[in-house]
Parts: structure tokens; sequence; C-alpha cells
């Protein structure tokens, strides 16, 4: 699970380096906006930025700030480019355990069908694992869902999906796991109901309470 986590780290770092390093000046809400996390966890990701002189703030007019890419932090989203298009085959086997950890321990449980939430390649990582251990995909949701399907079933925008039942929902997406979470519990899901790879069945709500 330490592995995953620091792969999850390490891709959210590429993710802001990258989105900051267009041309355009960004702000930390466009930048959330743009890479898929919580504005929060952004903030907390561009300081530890700052201060290794990956990223420098730039002052506006009206108490307005932007950050933009250091020659540092060009070097280091080039660094990390590399590294997780070589770490490839670590994430997917590590992804793999876990998921396969999880559906393992919801069967035991007595879940037989779950719902996705967050499509990308991740997703697919966790339906081979679904599909191993022989439970059934319910229903697929995401923020945009732009007509799209996975694996044959449509995928549905998060309201929808929800108006579906009280499945057992399983974050599908390293990502944007953190704002896809925020809005399914502000959304009104039980802490119980929803799961995440490296999180044993169960402990959401626990990690819940520690972190208001």
């Amino acid at each position: 699970m330490n592995e995953l986590r620091e792969k999850d780290e390490s891709y959210r770092s590429f993710l802001l380096l990258s989105a900051i390093s267009s041309e355009e000046p960004l702000s930390q809400r466009e930048i959330a906006r743009q890479v898929g996390i919580a504005l929060g966890l952004v903030n907390s990701y561009l300081k530890h930025l700052v201060d290794k002189g990956f990223v420098r703030i730039k002052s506006f007019p009206r108490n307005r700030y932007a950050y933009l890419l250091t020659p540092r932090g060009l070097a280091e989203k080039s660094r990390l480019a590399y590294e997780h298009l070589s770490s490839f085959t670590t994430l997917f086997r590590v992804a793999r355990q876990d998921y396969l950890a999880l559906f393992r321990a919801l069967k035991t449980q007595g879940v037989g069908r779950v719902a996705f939430c967050g499509v990308d390649e991740v997703a697919e990582i966790a339906y081979l694992s679904l599909r191993e251990v022989g439970l059934e995909l319910a229903l697929v949701m995401d923020q945009a869902t732009d007509g799209r399907e996975f694996f044959g079933k449509p995928v549905v925008s998060i309201p929808h999906g929800l108006l579906a039942g009280n499945h057992h929902i399983v974050i599908t997406t390293f990502k944007r796991r953190e704002a896809l979470r925020e809005e399914l519990l502000q959304r009104g899901v039980a802490s119980e109901l929803l799961h995440q790879a490296g999180e044993p069945a169960g402990e959401t709500q626990s990690i819940r309470e520690e972190h208001p």
C-alpha cells in the first residue's frame, strides 16, 4: 500500500507540473479543475513544489496569484514523465493486487455487485480484478460522461448513478480519487459503502473520521 501511495503522490505532482507548464498562468482553482483533485489538496502540493523550487508564485493586481514552472520544475516534470512511463508495469501489478484484495474482502462480506466511480486506465485494471473474483459490475459513474461506454456499460453521471440504489461503490482512479470521494460523501453516500484500492473493505469510515 505504501508503494501505491508513493506512486500516486508522484503522479499527482507530475499532473500539477504538467498543468502549470502551459504558457497561461493558472490559479489554484483552475489547476484543481484541470487535474481533477480537490482544491485543498492542490494547495498542499503546490506549497511542497514551491518549497522544492519547482514552482514560483507570481502576483497580479487585486491580490490575485498565479503559479509558474521554474527551470528546475521543467526538469522535474520531464523526470517524472519518464518515471511513470517506465513504471507502468509496476503500477499495473500493485493496482491489480490491491483491487483483488478489495474485491475478495467484499465477496467474503456477501457483496455480489459493485459500482465503479472514475474511468481511466486504472478502472480497466480494476475490472480485470473484478472479473477474476466473480463480482458483478452494476454500473459505472464519472463526473463527465460524454456518452462513453466502459466494457459495454454506459458511463453515467454521479447523480444519475446514485439514483440507481445503494450499491457498494469502488473508486477506480488514482488521479481523482480524493475529489470523487469527497463528492460522493457530499451527495450522501454512506462511508461504509465507499471503497478504494489499498484500503481494506470497511476501513473507509474510520479514515474519514480521522480526517474530517
